[in-house]
């Protein structure tokens, strides 16, 4: 089974964005289910995804909700999610998927 890790990254401040609630999902045919909830830690990180039991190959959106984490500070975004969605093809892999956020934009890769 796959394993799923995500960290955030605060490009406006230059620092890790801390307790950005995260969502993971999968998507079918019939729409989507959320399979996995988490929080970044003081690094950015979230870890906790898929806990040790993966998951299996398939079509997957990982939800940041990022209007909070700017609300925390006081800083209007445009942004309030972010949405990224991506097909685990090796269920035997790692899937590191990191977000770059700014007020006013984010990006992402697949990470390592």
């Amino acid at each position: 089974m796959a394993t799923i890790t995500t960290h955030v990254l605060d490009t406006a401040r230059g620092k890790p964005a801390a307790g950005v609630t995260v969502t993971l999902e999968v998507l079918d045919g019939e729409g989507s289910r959320v399979i996995a909830r988490g929080a970044t830690d003081d690094d950015g990180r979230c870890k906790t995804l898929t806990s040790g039991e993966g998951v299996p190959a398939g079509s997957y959106r990982i939800g940041f909700d990022t209007g909070a984490y700017f609300a925390r500070q006081g800083t209007e975004t445009f942004f309030p999610r972010a949405l990224i969605e991506f097909v685990v093809r090796d269920a035997g892999a790692h899937f590191h998927v990191p977000l770059l956020v700014a007020p006013f934009g984010y990006s992402t890769y697949r990470g390592s």
